[in-house]
């Protein structure tokens, strides 16, 4: 046990001075920046298709289908959509998302917040058209973001013990909280400007996810840590809290530069905890790996002016040597 314990502790609250000096100190600068990022002009159009297809009748289809081309496949007749306006479980679905998500004030003011952040930092970007949509629950695809088009699935937004989300593994449901939407859409974004690394190091693909949670840093500052990277707070307590003996972790056992496929999985992808092979285990939050990621990449422009478009064509191995990161005791 005492071994365990080398690695791993409960949450505790150390180093919050240090974050706090570290945040008075850069706070004159980000709120310039913020101001100017207010001032940016964007025209965001935002559809509630999921409120006029419930709203519809079966007079309405053909309307709808014109507006809506990319939203009615062409193989299916007219007489499935009429069909589905009456559905139970399509009522049910727009009832709850109604509920939820009412006139999508709040949603609409975060959306634009992002988009001006985007277009700040990523002039030529072209703002999308936002519809929202109710996808019958397929979380996989809860956002869709083209280049002219952003569609959102509210009904995967509903929280995480809705009725709807029960049979599900609980972590899965866990992501299904408003509280991510604006952080899954950042998400979708930072997909567009990175490239998935071709080095195959568990570094490289740990930075990859860092760059994408820093760019959440810069896009959608007023968001927490754990909506940025889809925690519970625990879980972010968790992470902070035992920062330093998980990067011991991965020093000792060599696992940095390792290009075992398998090591995604373990400490990268969406599952319920991550996999150290440790008892303590299913204490820990899933996807620790990308939280490392995150903390090499903030150490690393924490001591370079660096602007963001060269940070994302950097390598991982650049990063983490002029990082010099050290996790925080």
């Amino acid at each position: 046990m005492k071994w365990l314990l080398k690695y791993f502790r409960n949450p505790i609250g150390h180093g919050l001075s240090l974050a706090l000096i570290l945040m008075l100190s850069s706070c004159g600068e980000t709120d310039q920046t913020e101001a100017e990022i207010n001032k940016v002009a964007i025209d965001l159009q935002i559809s509630r298709f999921d409120q006029e297809f419930a709203n519809a009748d079966a007079a309405d289809i053909p309307g709808l289908k014109a507006t809506y081309p990319y939203l009615f496949p062409e193989q299916f007749p007219d007489s499935v959509w009429v069909a589905k306006l009456t559905d139970t479980i399509q009522v049910e679905l727009s009832e709850e998302v109604e509920k939820a998500f009412g006139n999508f004030k709040a949603e609409a003011a975060d959306l634009e917040s992002l988009f001006k952040h985007i277009k700040y930092y990523f002039p030529d970007t072209k703002i999308p058209h936002v519809v929202t949509l109710t996808s019958d629950v397929r979380y996989e695809n809860r956002i869709i973001l083209t280049d002219s088009l952003l569609l959102i699935g509210l009904d995967n937004y509903l929280g995480e013990d809705h009725h709807f989300y029960e049979g599900m593994q609980r972590y899965i449901a866990a992501s299904l909280n408003k509280e991510f939407l604006i952080s899954d859409v950042a998400s979708a974004f930072a997909k567009k400007v990175l490239s998935y690394p071709r080095n195959r190091t568990l570094l490289s693909r740990m930075v990859y996810y860092g760059k994408e949670l820093y760019l959440k840093d810069k896009l959608i500052p007023s968001a927490t840590d754990a909506q940025k990277i889809g925690y519970s707070q625990e879980q972010m307590d968790w992470a902070k809290a035992n920062e330093e003996q998980m990067w011991t972790y991965f020093v000792e056992r060599e696992l940095l530069y390792s290009t075992d496929t398998g090591l995604d999985r373990k400490f990268l992808d969406p599952a319920p905890f991550t996999k150290f092979g440790l008892e303590l285990d299913n204490e820990s939050p899933p996807r620790l790996g990308r939280y490392m990621g995150w903390q090499i990449v903030r150490a690393f422009m924490e001591k370079n002016e660096t602007d963001l478009q060269q940070l994302l064509e950097m390598s991982a191995d650049e990063i983490l040597k002029q990082s010099n990161y050290k996790p925080k005791r």
